[in-house]
């Protein structure tokens, strides 16, 4: 696994798979569920390296990676025994409404979001070819591109019924056929060749033509293929049909009987009920959004483009997403999230100007990463490692990004499929009928925001004090021109004299897998325990077999004598120093009776580990075998 340790650290610091709900990702997070979200050590998590920051959000604790999620949620989902997309048991604690809006919704698309993007990409190029010339729509090569680019989204209902019925805990199988049944072709076929039997609702806008009927009931059939509420309402009321005939059937025929019913009930319902209130809902909501842009295109791009990146902080672009995904079934076109357009060029052109302007060497390494994925629209690194920390810069691209946005509006820019992100969302902007106005205002909005973004940090009294790194003195294996500290380090002695061993070679696996920490272990010769460094005793079980040391320089040392020893309570045990006392390299901190506790059938091999090592660049364990009180043990590089 090529991020096990990170994954560990991980899993630790969100206070262990135990405490674990659930979890996703989407591009740049893992989305976690946490039963007790005091149990995560957010600070640790935030300075660990591999983790960019945490957010904590729409009743998801967030813990943002970066471009190579993926592959830390592979190892994550591994080492913790997690199931991607596991109902969440229930924790106890009361969750907003809004809350529950925004995880569910987060639950529902996320999962789609990549092959979403990549076909969306292919859609939108094959548009540009077609418009370029380079195409004609006649040709082999036009139908099968545009039919891999209109594949997920047109069958949506079946994708969304799998993922809904993940994230209500059904059957997923239930959920795809329902939105099988959704999308049918039969039904297409009936309302374009057939005959109306009569008429619902005539005269007003629900006026609905009934083509057949289940059971004598009209059933008013329509177009699900791209919709998202229908499939969603659909498996959410599925679930609770499941659930209701897991209860009321025998368990020996349960496999084959649930299914059969609840398809049965829902498959109609949908059709004759959800669907149509769900359709009509979805217009009523497309035709607001509609409403809102009317009264003002160029006042709504300015504030989706001004605050898209503060949405996004906190999770409510989720609240958006639906709304775009409707307007683009119902309206065939969306406004809003086109004027967020500009948001990832304007962050990108801020960090370019502090790549051009900072002398930080550290700052500038950060910088260079986070241009090149900003210019694809991954700005997650630009905006927790780099600009949101700093303040000035972030308000300063949400300012160049509020222009495009006002520009995208004036222009009336709109978005024709859900595409790529960053460069690569330009072709969603062309209009099926070619390039027009709106695609040249999506451009013009990417330019000003980028340009706008760069020039206002270049020259908007940057300061670089404002990210320079503290020098600090201490001991060190090399030193920069001038004297100037690269790297400290912290040298912990050894608490124990006998035989050393490597981690790995202890029986217990919350120590050998290094879970808690790296470290060493030490078979002891002699029943004392000394301080390894200058600090404080912050731990002292009452059990006294384990002790936990801050040094003054903050490192965390955990010693634990033996393995279970803690079911002794305390026997054979006899501490010398109280929790939160002050303690100096080489005080006595505890005496142990080993024979008597050998007596009890228990060893005695002693980890002694740095509890937060994400905090460091490494531990460096001795290489001696044996060792006494006093002489170096671990090497913490800082």
């Amino acid at each position: 696994m090529k991020y096990e340790t990170l994954a560990k650290d991980i899993i630790r610091n969100v206070g262990g798979k135990e405490n674990v709900n659930s979890l996703t990702h989407c591009i740049t997070r893992l989305r976690f569920k946490l039963k007790d979200e005091s149990k995560a050590d957010t600070e640790v998590l935030k300075n660990m390296d591999g983790v960019v920051t945490v957010v904590k959000s729409g009743g998801q604790y967030q813990v943002v990676i970066g471009n190579h999620v993926p592959e830390v949620y592979a190892d994550v989902t591994a080492i913790g025994g997690f199931q991607a997309g596991d109902a969440e048991e229930t924790s106890g604690e009361k969750v907003s409404l809004f809350n529950k809006f925004i995880d569910t919704i987060s639950g529902v698309f996320t999962p789609t979001l990549g092959v979403l993007s990549a076909t969306g990409m292919i859609k939108g190029f094959t548009a540009l070819f077609v418009a370029l010339g380079w195409l004609t729509v006649t040709s082999g090569t036009y139908q099968i591109l545009n039919a891999l680019g209109d594949c997920l989204f047109y069958f949506f209902p079946v994708f969304l019924g799998y993922t809904s019925a993940k994230k209500f805990n059904a059957n997923i199988f239930i959920g795809m056929a329902i939105g099988a049944s959704l999308v049918y072709p039969t039904f297409s076929a009936i309302t374009a060749s057939g005959k109306p039997l009569y008429t619902l609702f005539s005269g007003t806008i629900f006026e609905s033509p009934v083509y057949i009927t289940f059971l004598g009931i009209p059933v008013i059939l329509m177009s699900y293929a791209s919709t998202v509420l229908p499939i969603i309402v659909s498996t959410y009321v599925g679930s609770k049909i499941e659930n209701f005939f897991k209860k009321v059937i025998p368990s020996v025929v349960r496999t084959f009987l649930v299914p059969f019913f609840t398809l049965l009930v829902i498959v109609p319902l949908a059709l004759i009920v959800i669907g149509p209130l769900s359709t009509w809902a979805g217009q009523l909501l497309g035709a607001a959004t509609l409403f809102v842009y009317n009264l003002s295109p160029i006042i709504e791009g300015i504030i989706m483009g001004a605050f898209w990146q503060v949405f996004v902080i906190f999770g409510l672009h989720w609240g958006l997403v639906p709304i775009a995904m409707n307007n683009l079934a119902v309206l065939k076109f969306d406004p809003i999230l086109a004027a967020t357009l500009g948001a990832s060029f304007a962050q990108t052109g801020v960090v370019l100007a502090i790549l051009f302007k900072t002398k930080n060497v550290k700052l500038r390494s950060l910088s260079i990463p986070a241009v090149i994925s900003g210019i694809f629209g991954v700005t997650e690194p630009a905006i927790y490692g780099i600009t949101l920390p700093r303040k000035k810069p972030f308000i300063l691209s949400c300012i160049a990004s509020a222009v495009g946005g006002g520009i995208i509006g004036m222009m009336g820019t709109k978005g024709y499929i859900i595409g790529g992100l960053g460069i690569f969302a330009i072709p969603s902007y062309i209009s099926p009928s070619g390039i027009d106005s709106g695609f040249y205002g999506a451009v013009i909005g990417i330019l000003v925001s980028f340009v706008l973004g760069f020039l206002l940090m270049f020259f908007g009294g940057f300061r670089d004090d404002e990210v320079k790194e503290t020098k600090k003195e201490a001991s060190t294996t090399g030193a920069a021109k001038g004297g100037e500290v690269l790297i400290r380090q912290e040298t912990v002695i050894s608490p124990l004299r006998g035989d050393v061993k490597p981690l790995s070679e202890v029986t217990d696996e919350a120590f050998s897998t290094g879970a808690l920490g790296k470290g060493i272990a030490i078979e002891p010769a002699e029943g004392k325990v000394v301080s390894p460094v200058d600090g404080v005793l912050t731990s002292l079980f009452s059990s006294g077999h384990a002790i936990g040391i801050t040094s003054d320089q903050g490192v965390e040392i955990l010693i634990h004598v033996g393995k279970d020893t803690v079911k002794l309570k305390g026997k054979h045990f006899y501490p010398k120093v109280k929790q939160g006392e002050a303690v100096k390299k080489g005080q006595l901190l505890m005496e142990f009776d080993m024979e008597a506790i050998k007596e009890a059938g228990y060893v005695l091999t002693t980890p002694v580990i740095v509890a937060n090592t994400a905090n460091y660049l490494d531990v460096i364990e001795t290489e001696k075998k044996t060792i006494g009180y006093k002489e170096d043990l671990l090497t913490v590089m800082v």
